[in-house]
């Protein structure tokens, strides 16, 4: 997906001089055609997040369609307040573009995972938060996002689905009925979670959009008494104030299978963590089984 996304904003930068990519050392190789096309407005600050972030802002109240790019913990975390501030605040759009979330570097330590990023980014009143589940997606996706006046957290990641579906903001895609609970997953967890799920009698809600949240869609398929069970690639929970306030108008029970909220102390490749943090096939599908066992 990183490449993808240098592949876009480099298209979108070619053919819409309104555009502008601000770098913070990150992906700087893959961005070396954008910066032939239109040095002015591809800028590498180097290693200042909050200087990407103020930068990346600056161009917007120029007018400039803003696409940010960095390391997830160093887009969202190390440089909140300018996000809060500079963008959030005043009312400004742009892209802010990440990689590595939740633990795609996890060989380099905690300073390198980001299990809350999408926690911390919903903080920001009318942020939108996409997180593809593959390369195809997030090009859709971006392309969607990049000029639509709002400010949009776009989520890249190494795990990525065996299919693609033609999203958008705000749908969710009907993969699978069954009658037992309603299963939403979120991004590049698809693949994974269809395996884990095979034999249970579930229905499987599909969708890289956090925000804005299908909530009719998640209403016309939950059904009247529903159990809703989330599988996020983010810290568990995150996704559970939207599912609670779609289905606002009937009873309804929740599960969520997410990164467990613990620090990760371990040093390791990503299917590691996942094996680690019960986020593999076996570790969804042992979650799954547990959430649909009478309480």
């Amino acid at each position: 997906m990183r490449t993808q996304l240098a592949r876009t904003a480099t298209d979108l930068l070619e053919h819409d001089p309104n555009v502008a990519v601000v770098l913070a050392e990150i992906s700087v190789d893959r961005f070396e055609r954008a910066i032939a096309i239109a040095p002015d407005r591809v800028i590498n600050v180097g290693i200042m997040e909050q200087t990407l972030v103020g930068v990346a802002a600056g161009f917007a109240m120029e007018g400039f369609h803003t696409i940010a790019h960095t390391m997830a913990p160093f887009l969202v975390e190390r440089p909140f307040e300018q996000v809060k501030l500079d963008f959030g605040y005043q009312g400004l759009a742009g892209t802010l573009a990440s990689v590595g979330a939740p633990y795609d570097y996890g060989t380099e330590g905690g300073t390198h995972h980001s299990p809350g990023d999408v926690g911390v980014v919903l903080t920001v009143p009318g942020t939108d938060v996409l997180v593809p589940g593959c390369a195809a997606e997030l090009d859709r996706l971006l392309r969607e996002a990049y000029a639509d006046d709002r400010l949009t957290y776009l989520r890249a990641s190494v795990a990525q689905n065996d299919v693609a579906f033609e999203v958008a903001r705000g749908r969710l895609e009907v993969v699978r009925r069954g009658t037992r609970a309603t299963v939403v997953v979120v991004g590049p967890l698809l693949s994974r979670t269809l395996t884990a799920s095979e034999g249970l009698d579930v229905s499987v809600l599909y969708t890289p959009s956090v925000a804005p949240f299908d909530s009719s869609g998640l209403a016309a398929v939950a059904g009247p008494d529903p159990l809703v069970i989330s599988v996020e690639p983010f810290y568990e929970g995150t996704l559970l104030p939207s599912l609670a306030d779609a289905l606002r108008h009937v009873p309804s029970r929740f599960a969520t299978v997410g990164v467990p909220r613990r620090f990760i102390t371990t040093y390791g490749t990503v299917e590691e963590h996942d094996r680690e943090l019960g986020m593999d096939v076996a570790g969804i599908r042992r979650r799954l089984v547990a959430a649909l066992e009478p309480g």
